[in-house]
C-alpha cells in the first residue's frame, strides 16, 4: 500500500472506551472525572499494523497458550531491523529480553551499580527514571538539562555539571531521544559524553525506546553504534547499554516485549543472572508474535506513522503559535509528544493542572512528574487523528479566552 493510503488510515478513529485501556478507561481514577479528552499516557489511538494483527490471529488459532521460547527468527527480525534501520550492526550474543524498558531500567540499576552508589538522571526526564533509582537505594544525582532560547526553544545537556556528578556515579540514565522535550541528540553532544564516560568509569543505559520515531528533520544515532565510529570513542563502547523496543513504534506497550543491547559479557551475564533471580516471565506467546511482525514487516506501516505524526506536529505548533500566545511549544525532533510550556499562565502546578482538568477539559500530563524543570509544563500525547489534536487545542483556546 502507497505510503499516503496508509497515511490515510490514521485519520480513522477507534474507539477505545470499555477495552480496558488505561488512557481513556482510567481517566476517572487519574483525573477525577472521564470528561476530559485524554492526551497522557503514551501510547496511539491508531490501529497497529495489520502484520501485527495478522500474527496474532495467527498464533491464537493455535489452541494452546503454554510457556513459550523466543524463536531465532525474532533475533533476527530485530537485527535487520537495527541495520536497515540505524545502520547499526548488533551481534545475536548481545540481545537480552526483557518484559518492557521501565523493568529494564530497574534491572540494569539493581545489577550494575552498588548499593547507595550515585546514578545521574537528566531531568525533566521520563518519571520512571526517578524510581528505577530510588527503587534500588541508590542515589539519585541530578544533571538538569538546559532551555535555551537562540531564537528557538530547544534543550540542552549542561555537559560541566554531568562530568562534576560523573566523578560520584557509577551509571548514567540516558533517554535518547528525549521524553518529554523531544530532543534528538546530536553526534558531537554524544561524543562528549563518551568521552565523560571513559573519563569517570561510567556505565550509560540509553534508553532509545523512541529512536523510530524520529521526524525527518533530525537523525538519530545509536549511542552504542557511535562508540565504534572512531578510535577515541571505542574505548567507552563496553561502557554502554541500549533499551529498544517496538512498542512505541508500533502501539503495542500492553504486551510487554522489550530488549537490551549489551556487548559487554560481564554486564550481560550479570543482568541475565538478576533477571533469572527475579523469576520474571519475559516471553508469551503473544508478544513473541507482535515484536517480531512489527520489526519484519512494519517499515511501511512506520514510514507513513512518522509522515502523518510530523503534518499533526506541524499544524499543532503553528495552531499554538498562532492562537495561544501565553503558551510556548518546544518543538519535537522525535516522539508523539509535544512539551508545552504554561509558565507565562502563573499559575503553580496543582492550579495549572487543574484549569487544563476542569476549565479546558483536557487530560495532560503535568510537568512536575519529570522533575526539575519540569514545573510551570504540560506534555500533550498528539498520537492520535488530527482531528482530536485540533480539538484539544480549540477547548484550550476557548478556556485560555474565558480568563482573559
Amino acid at each position: 500500500m502507497a505510503t499516503h493510503q496508509l497515511t490515510s488510515l490514521f485519520d480513522q478513529p477507534v474507539a477505545r472506551e470499555h477495552s480496558q485501556s488505561l488512557k481513556y478507561d482510567g481517566r476517572t481514577a487519574t483525573f477525577g472525572t472521564d470528561d476530559v479528552l485524554p492526551m497522557w499516557v503514551a501510547d496511539m489511538d491508531f490501529a497497529v499494523p495489520q502484520a501485527i494483527s495478522n500474527a496474532l490471529q495467527t498464533r491464537a488459532s493455535h489452541p494452546v497458550f503454554g510457556y513459550s521460547l523466543a524463536p531465532e527468527s525474532l533475533y533476527q527480525a530485530l537485527i535487520e531491523w537495527l541495520q536497515n534501520t540505524h545502520d547499526w550492526q548488533v551481534q545475536r550474543e548481545w540481545i537480552v529480553l526483557t518484559p518492557g524498558v521501565v523493568p529494564s531500567l530497574n534491572l540494569v540499576v539493581a545489577a550494575l551499580t552498588t548499593e547507595q552508589a550515585g546514578v545521574i538522571v537528566q531531568p525533566p526526564v521520563y518519571f520512571p527514571f526517578f524510581s528505577a533509582v530510588t527503587n534500588q537505594n541508590r542515589r539519585l544525582l541530578e544533571n538538569p538539562l538546559r532551555l535555551t532560547n537562540d531564537g528557538d526553544l530547544s534543550y540542552q545537556m549542561d555537559l560541566d555539571q554531568l562530568e562534576e556528578c560523573a566523578k560520584d556515579a557509577e551509571l548514567l540514565l540516558l533517554c535518547s531521544p528525549h521524553n518529554p522535550v523531544g530532543r534528538v541528540w546530536h553526534k558531537v553532544e554524544l561524543h562528549a559524553l563518551l568521552a565523560i564516560a571513559e573519563k569517570h568509569d561510567l556505565t550509560i543505559l540509553s534508553d532509545e525506546i523512541h529512536a523510530d520515531l524520529v521526524y525527518s528533520d533530525a537523525q538519530h544515532t545509536p549511542l552504542s553504534r557511535l562508540s565504534l565510529e572512531t578510535e577515541s570513542d571505542a574505548a567507552a563502547s563496553h561502557r554502554i547499554i541500549t533499551a529498544v523496543s517496538p512498542s512505541k513504534t508500533f502501539n503495542i506497550p500492553g504486551l510487554g516485549l522489550s530488549a537490551l543491547i549489551i556487548p559487554n559479557q560481564a554486564h550481560r551475564c550479570a543482568i541475565q543472572t538478576h533477571l533469572q533471580h527475579m523469576g520474571v516471565s519475559v516471553t508469551n506467546p503473544f508478544n513473541l508474535a507482535a515484536f517480531e511482525a512489527a520489526y519484519r514487516e512494519g517499515g511501511e506501516w512506520r514510514n507513513a506513522l512518522i509522515a502523518y505524526l510530523q503534518q499533526t506536529r506541524d499544524e499543532a505548533i503553528a495552531f499554538i503559535n498562532q492562537h495561544l500566545p501565553a503558551i510556548r511549544v518546544i518543538q519535537p525532533q522525535a516522539t508523539y509528544l509535544l512539551w508545552l510550556d504554561c509558565r507565562q499562565l502563573q499559575l503553580d502546578d496543582a492550579a495549572l493542572n487543574r484549569f487544563f482538568i476542569a476549565e479546558a477539559k483536557l487530560g495532560l500530563s503535568p510537568g512536575a512528574m519529570f522533575g526539575r524543570g519540569g514545573q510551570g509544563f504540560m506534555r500533550m500525547n498528539i498520537g492520535t487523528t488530527k482531528a482530536n489534536v485540533l480539538a484539544a487545542l480549540t477547548r484550550l483556546q476557548a478556556a485560555l479566552a474565558k480568563r482573559s
